[in-house]
């Protein structure tokens, strides 16, 4: 297990814990990252990771993409 900051571009993971506080884990699951979901990191530009999830591009910071492990 990983923060998915770790992850390469375009390799496909699934989400295995999401970590932070209450309201994070909420807002993260309203974007559609929950756990079991398969999660592709597109790129990670300036500390911003754009990942694709349930077919839709998400833009997340790193200090949210660390609390994701896949």
């Amino acid at each position: 297990m990983m923060p998915l900051t770790f992850c390469k571009a375009g390799e496909e993971n699934i989400i295995k814990k999401i970590g932070g506080k209450d309201e994070v884990k909420k807002h993260l699951e309203s974007l559609g990252f929950v756990v079991g979901g398969s999660i592709t990191v597109v790129s990670a530009i300036g500390g911003n990771v754009i990942v694709n999830v349930k077919g839709s591009r998400v833009a997340i910071s790193d200090d949210m993409a660390i609390k994701i492990m896949v």
